[in-house]
């Protein structure tokens, strides 16, 4: 479940336009570039979080790479003011907040 919640985002390196679906950034704006790495970096958060529903060794730094994207996304959003183009985003993860803190209680409770 939390690999499939970054796969949309992870995917927008090899789809560029999701970035503009996604965020609401067109390609001409200067901030697209950044997103467009960004979503490299979900790249990273996907494979760890696909690697640790295999591996049990991979848990617990899953956990710590996938919480500090989900956490740190949503306070970030919310100390910009809740901008409403990130709201499904804001969403999804506060939905995936229980299966992470399964996951979580799980590779460290082994």
């Amino acid at each position: 479940m939390l690999a499939l919640l970054h796969l949309s985002p992870f995917a927008a390196l090899f789809l560029p336009s999701l970035i503009t679906r996604l965020y609401g950034v067109v390609a001409e704006d200067p901030n697209f570039a950044l997103l467009h790495h960004r979503a490299a970096l979900f790249g990273v958060v996907f494979i760890v979080a696909l690697w640790a529903a295999f591996d049990a060794d991979t848990r617990r730094l899953a956990t710590v790479v996938v919480s500090l994207s989900m956490i740190s996304f949503l306070l970030i959003y919310l100390a910009q003011g809740q901008p409403p183009a990130l709201r499904t985003i804001a969403l999804a993860d506060l939905a995936g907040l229980p299966f992470l803190a399964y996951a979580s209680w799980k590779a460290f409770a082994a």
